[in-house]
Order: C-alpha cells, then structure tokens, then sequence
C-alpha cells in the first residue's frame, strides 16, 4: 500500500518537474501558476518518499547482515530503520492528505468586542494586532478596512493566507487586570474572530437588484462630521438580511467597493457553511461551520499562559504570542486537521 503511494508520489513530482521547465509551460501564466502550486504541495511527500526509499534499504542491509551472525549493534540498527520506516509512513500520509481548496485564498477578517464592556472593546484591538504583526512576519499584506468602536475588519492578502487564519476564527478569551481596575482584580473578557475567505466575482454572483444601497455623511466619535459629503456606503443584501457599512475612506466609490468585497465574503462563507453542514461534522474545526461562538484560545496574563482549547495545546510565552508568533499554535492545528481528515478518509468506503 505504501509502496503504492510512494511510486505515485514520485511519478507526479516527476511530472510536474518536466512541465516547470516545458517552456509552454513556461509560457503560460495559468498553467505556470498551477504547476508552480502543484510542486509546492507536491514537494514534502516527494521528499519524505525519498528518505523511506532509503530507510527501506537500510532495513533491508541490516536484516542481510543480522542473517550472517547475532549482532546486538546489528539488530539497534535494524530496529532503527524500522522505527524510521514508521514515522515516515505517517508523514508520508499525513503530507498526501487533499487540501482544503479554499486554502490558497486571501481572507477577510472580522473581530468584535464581545462579553467585558469597555475592556471587550480593547481586547479586540490587541487581537487585530496580534493577527496583523503575524500576516506581516509571514510577508503577507494586511489591509483594513474599516474600524469603529471596537470593531475591526480588515482583509489578509497572499497565497495561502487561509490556511493558516482559518485557525483564528472564534472566540478568543483574555483574563487580566485592566488599567482602570483599581483593587487589581483578573476580569475575564471575549473578543470574536470570523474568518472568511476572501470571494472573486466569479465565486459569489450577486444580483444587483437585490441590493439596496444607501449612502449618508460619515461621522466620527462623539457625532463630529468627519467630511461634508455623503461618502459612507450601507449595503442591504435583501435575500439573506446580510448589511455592510463602510465609511473610512472619503471617497463613496472606495466605501461602495469595499462593502462588496465584505459582503461577498460573508455570502461565500454562508454558502459553504450550508454546503459543509450537508457533508459531515468532521470539518466544524473549519471557519464557518458554526463554531465561531466557541472558546478556542484562552490568554493568561497573570500566568504568561496561552491555551489552545480545541487540541488541548499551551506555552507559556504570552508576550511573543501577542507580539504574533502564532507558528507554534498553526503548526499544531495543522497537524490535527490533517490527522483527522486521514481519519475520515480512511473510514470512508471507497466507491
């Protein structure tokens, strides 16, 4: 069966080595990127292949060499290369594991001051930043969108940036004094994280007569008219009740376009919620299944501590995660997800 595997493993990385440098290929800028993206995902597994084809033949040599005569330093070499054998048949596994075709998307992010009043308010903002300082570690671009009262929305542009935020969708907890608690008592407050992927035209198709489009004055804190033309944007979705304001930008073209890229997130994301709803319950650890009200992470500021609930997974370096070193946390979830969709498709009868 492995063996199976490998072979196919490596006669589709030879493959798509031989397209990258067809100079047709070459050529095309959709059939480059789509090879370019099957030699990424393709990378891994060939390499993991190549170093069971070698544990393979050291376990092959030390049984040869166990057959000439007892050897205890023999047979330690014999059960490494089994014990090696092993784990790269696992990885080798987990590594072909199909991807979520979602996962090469931008995303949109939405976070919201949840249960903790005004300190609710100011968590949300520590997350925006925590989320924005780890897109930029990753070199990916963060833009925001739109920020009033604690409430944020903002889009993370690059390949793959799903992938990797689709982890941080619901609701982080933070349990720490707040500056103007003056007894010095720990106050528990929430922050909701919805992460939708970012929807082309093509992926959304949106009839311009069920939207009702409104636009008024932007106002700022307190009323105070931020400019004197009617340039925020409200877009009604009438068939799913879905509204989007914008009005950071004084211009209501940039507001209008920015309100459709957010309500076409949220209606590709409502769309696949109800598609995954119909599928199975073994993908609620994926962003929009309705687990979004959930607690997935707890931040500790007393203990420097940070819980990952969902995989049962903590450190203790509070400040470097909120500094957005998150890799430790979407290597881990990562991993789960993939255990756990070679567990599904190893429990799903083949047709």
């Amino acid at each position: 069966m492995i063996e199976q595997l490998v072979e196919q493993i490596e006669a589709r990385f030879a493959d798509v080595q031989r397209e990258l440098s067809d100079p047709d290929v070459f050529g095309d800028r959709h059939r480059a990127a789509e090879a370019g993206r099957t030699f990424r995902q393709l990378e891994v597994a060939a390499k993991l292949a190549e170093q069971w084809r070698e544990a393979v033949s050291d376990e092959a040599e030390a049984r040869a060499m166990l057959d000439e005569g007892e050897d205890a330093e023999v047979r330690e070499m014999l059960g490494d290369a089994r014990a090696q054998i092993e784990r790269l048949e696992e990885e080798i596994r987990l590594a072909m594991v199909q991807r979520d075709p979602l996962d090469e998307k931008s995303v949109i992010v939405e976070v919201r001051g949840g249960a903790g009043g005004d300190e609710a308010g100011l968590w949300a903002g520590d997350v925006v930043r925590m989320l924005s300082k780890y897109a930029e570690r990753l070199r990916l671009t963060v833009e925001l969108l739109e920020a009033t009262d604690g409430a944020y929305t903002f889009a993370i542009k690059g390949d793959g940036a799903y992938s990797i935020f689709k982890f941080e969708g619901g609701t982080h907890r933070v349990q720490r004094v707040p500056e103007t608690e003056s007894q010095g008592r720990t106050h528990t407050s929430t922050a909701t994280v919805a992460v939708l992927p970012e929807a082309e035209e093509v992926d959304v198709q949106i009839d311009q007569s069920d939207l009702q489009i409104d636009v008024y004055r932007s106002s700022g804190p307190g009323g105070q008219s931020v400019n004197t033309t009617d340039s925020a944007v409200r877009i009604t979705h009438r068939p799913s009740g879905i509204v989007v304001s914008m009005q950071d930008e004084k211009s209501q073209l940039q507001n209008r376009e920015r309100a459709m890229r957010v309500l076409r997130a949220r209606l590709y994301d409502a769309a696949l919620a109800e598609q995954q709803a119909e599928v199975a319950a073994d993908r609620r650890s994926q962003v929009g299944t309705g687990e979004r009200a959930e607690k997935i992470r707890t931040y500790n500021y007393s203990q420097r501590r940070v819980t990952d609930h969902r995989i049962n997974f903590t450190v203790h370096n509070l400040d470097d995660v909120l500094e957005g070193q998150l890799d430790e946390f979407t290597a881990a979830l990562q991993s789960d997800e993939k255990r756990r969709a070679l567990e599904l498709q190893a429990a799903t009868p083949s047709s």
